[in-house]
């Protein structure tokens, strides 16, 4: 690599032609196939995230129908005068302005006068307005009526990244293509043959890191690579690919996974002790579980492991995993984190919180939710075996197999809709048991009796609920009601809560469960039950008729009637 001659990848490997611009495959065939048939617009606006092309082929673009001899596959000869100003930047057809800096009336009057002057070299004079919805609505306003009807030899090609800002004014007078964001695995092809082409070893794993860093741009794909290439030099490596672009190791994940199926609490939490550490957030390392736990459920299936954007390397370790976790407990482990996800942006020992979520993971298989097995669609269940004993049946345990009985096979599933992956239990033959209710009532006695019921005064009650107000800062409506409105305490442990109107109610309905909750924590008592109920509203009975106000006024007035048969009065 020439050092003294040093241009970054972006701009040394920008696309001159429409067939080498990545993952836009539909867009630039039907720019070419316009090319090809005359049919210009013009007017375009091109829309979509940032470092996906859309300033490359608006500029292949204009370079292309300027061409004084285009290939037989229309595309830009590079060789002719027009081509060679463009490439060398003293075009005087093509005319790009940053509308992020240059967004007054001032900038678009000014470029107005310059769209009069017709072409000196080629067909047609481009105008590229990069950031277009950066323009100001005096701008805009200012730029309709030649953008709806511009010279012949005008064409306008505007580009952004928010396409709602843009005046639907704008949005009706131009062709407006939608570039989508380039996936993984074209962002690592087009990475590998850069680095072929600079001479840079690089794994495959540490390309992966750098497409999902990228987050479907390629000019942001380009420049990480020239940047891990500044820190790695010449040989680029998964591990010096994470510690330099501070992402989480996926191996902190796997791990993580594998510890929970196996219920190994201690191990989880010196995984996430050992991710603190490393100063990551364990926000982000929420969300990264989550996003894992949801590639390992997709790898489940031939049909759906497509939805898996990444290297074939690291699909094949994803695939692995998905060998060893059940279906129900991937979506319980999902629920779970998704659960934890939304307690921690409130809760006040955020640590604490992803300790608990990830002990519960350990508790899935243990707690009988699932049967733990190494096979994809595990879901063993054991036969029950029956005794008779005089006129009762009564279930007995099965003896597990010794010496050199076979171990049962795993039971597959059978049934015809199974696409997806998951197990389903086989039926088992239908026996009359007897069933003893007494160690079931027994359990039952005993969890009632872990139920708090510790009683409170109407003053706590009060205290507990004025405090809600602290967990829903953002929430003003509900503020409005909780400060507005008192529960009224109708029994030891039960509050009803008037509202105005079934619109408070409903309102209040959807926060009951959490608010409840922590009622019940703060009151020690398990037993609370809140009612929610709209107040009755009776219309006041007003007087407007001379007659109205004289049945009104003598109903509080006995004396009136007397009065006014006695002086023979009538009512006007």
């Amino acid at each position: 690599m020439d050092n003294s001659n040093y241009i970054v990848s972006a701009r040394k490997y920008r696309p001159m032609r429409f067939e080498s611009v990545i993952g836009q495959r539909a867009l630039t065939e039907t720019l070419r196939n316009a090319i090809r048939s005359g049919h210009l617009a013009h007017a375009y606006l091109f829309c979509g995230p940032r470092g996906v092309g859309k300033t490359t082929c608006a500029r292949i673009f204009a370079k292309t129908i300027n061409c004084l001899n285009p290939t037989a596959d229309h595309d830009a000869c590079n060789e002719c005068e027009s081509c060679a100003a463009f490439n060398e930047q003293r075009s005087f057809n093509i005319h790009e302005m940053d509308a992020a800096s240059n967004n007054s009336v001032e900038a678009i009057r000014t470029l107005i006068q310059e769209v009069r002057i017709p072409p000196q070299v080629g067909k047609y004079s481009v105008y590229i307005i990069d950031e277009v919805h950066m323009l100001s609505a005096s701008a805009f306003n200012a730029l309709l009526k030649t953008l709806e009807e511009p010279p012949s030899y005008a064409i306008f090609i505007l580009a952004t990244t928010e396409k709602h800002k843009v005046l639907p004014t704008i949005l009706s007078r131009c062709q407006v293509y939608d570039f989508q964001r380039i996936t993984v695995m074209d962002t690592i092809q087009h990475l590998q043959f850069v680095a072929k082409e600079e001479g840079i070893e690089a794994e495959e794993q540490a390309l992966n890191v750098v497409a999902k860093k990228a987050d479907g741009g390629m000019r942001d794909a380009l420049s990480i690579f020239d940047q891990l290439v500044a820190f790695c030099g010449n040989h680029i490596t998964y591990k010096q690919a994470v510690e330099v672009l501070n992402v989480l190791d996926t191996d902190y994940y796997f791990s993580m996974v594998d510890a929970s199926i196996k219920g190994d609490v201690s191990r989880v939490l010196l995984l996430l002790d050992e991710v603190l550490q490393k100063g990551f957030d364990a926000a982000h390392f929420i969300s990264g579980l989550m996003g894992h736990l949801r590639d390992v459920l997709v790898s489940r299936d031939s049909q759906t492991i497509k939805l898996l954007e990444t290297s074939d390397s690291v699909r094949k370790q994803y695939a692995a995993q998905a060998t060893l976790c059940d279906a129900t407990w991937l979506f319980r482990a999902l629920d779970i984190m998704n659960t934890c996800d939304i307690d921690y942006r409130t809760a006040k020992n955020k640590r604490l919180t992803v300790e608990i979520a990830l002990i519960k993971l350990c508790q899935i298989i243990s707690q009988g939710q699932i049967s733990q097995s190494s096979t994809p669609l595990a879901s063993i269940a054991k036969p029950v075996a029956a005794q008779p004993t005089s006129n009762t049946t009564q279930a007995t345990t099965q003896p597990q197999p010794t010496g050199n009985t076979q171990p049962a096979q795993p039971v597959q599933p059978s049934h015809p809709h199974n696409t997806a992956g998951v197990a389903f239990l086989p039926k088992l033959p239908s026996i009359n048991i007897d069933i003893k209710t007494q160690n079931t009532s027994t359990q039952t006695t005993e969890a009632a009796s872990q139920l708090k019921n510790v009683p409170f005064t109407p003053d706590r009650f009060l205290d507990v609920w004025t405090g809600l107000k602290k967990f829903f800062p953002e929430e003003t409506r509900l503020l409005d009601i909780i400060s507005t409105s008192t529960p009224n305490l109708t029994s030891d442990h039960e509050a009803t809560l008037m509202v105005a109107n079934p619109w408070q109610k409903d309102l209040f309905l959807k926060y009951l469960s959490t608010i409840l909750n922590h009622l019940r924590q703060e009151l020690d008592n398990d037993s609370i039950v809140l009612e929610v109920k709209v107040e009755e509203y009776t219309p006041e009975q007003l007087a407007f008729t001379a007659e109205e106000k004289y049945k009104l006024f003598s109903e509080k007035n006995n004396q009136l009637a007397d009065f006014k048969s006695i002086l023979k009065l009538q009512l006007e």
